[in-house]
């Protein structure tokens, strides 16, 4: 972590929003997948402080081989997972998501910053 408004980790890479929760009985679950990757994170984020107020998200995907992947499959469980770990309170603070592939890695990773930010009282309406 860097200074009280950044946080910049290297997370696992996570499953996608399919794998991630589960849907059954009429009711939608975290799936064991899910729940290894939340521990994951946790891990990682075990000393880290908590931010408040709206942040922005970047998010390096490094994807474990070549295969076709949406990007927007894996934020959510990202986004779960952080919030879970006690990056911040609630997803709803994040007011901007930059998410870029990069080159293939075994195993995969993610390299996430978050960095608190200001919104002019103009951009919200």
């Amino acid at each position: 972590m860097h200074g009280d408004a950044t946080l910049e980790v290297e997370l696992p890479y996570p499953p996608s929003v399919n794998h991630y929760w589960r849907y059954a009985r009429g009711r939608f679950y975290i799936s064991p997948a899910g729940h290894r990757y939340r521990e994951a994170v946790a891990d990682v984020l075990a000393n880290c402080r908590k931010l408040t107020g709206p942040v922005a998200l970047e998010i390096e995907v490094y994807p474990p081989d070549r295969r076709r992947r949406d990007l927007d499959n894996i934020l959510k469980s990202v986004l779960d997972a952080l919030e879970h770990a006690g990056a911040f309170d609630d997803d709803a603070q994040v007011a901007s998501i930059f998410v870029q592939r990069r080159e293939v890695v075994r195993e995969g990773r993610c390299r996430v910053r978050l960095r608190k930010i200001t919104l002019c009282s103009d951009t919200i309406r």
